[in-house]
């Protein structure tokens, strides 16, 4: 799915089940306690902590999910066009690290 067709489903979302968008200072709080959640996540999985039992039904994918719901809220009421931030932001990306990580000898 292309990120304006998520946000554009974000916004729908919003307008048939939500009073109205939080706004944005709440949203950012909402964000770092949902990527909190996905670093305890991976942390105590993928990490060197150990897991506790009441986290090990916790969904990975179902906490990124909601990291990227919280992120497409943002970019809606302040008017960002994510798809086209996306693009521009890879592109770039390409252009300055295609040669830096192929040289890299810590990825060798």
């Amino acid at each position: 799915m292309e990120l304006t067709k998520a946000q554009e489903r974000v916004d729908q979302w919003i307008q048939e089940h939500g009073v109205r968008y939080f706004n944005e200072l709440t949203n950012m709080a909402q964000l770092t306690e949902e990527v909190g959640e996905v670093a305890r996540i991976i942390a105590r999985r993928y990490g060197e902590q150990s897991e506790k039992e009441s986290d090990k039904h916790k969904d990975l994918g179902e906490e990124l999910a909601d990291v990227l719901f919280v992120v497409l809220c943002l970019a809606n009421q302040t008017g960002v066009d994510l798809q086209q931030a996306f693009d521009a932001k890879l592109q770039a990306k390409t252009q300055r690290d295609h040669q830096r990580h192929h040289n890299n000898p810590k990825l060798k």
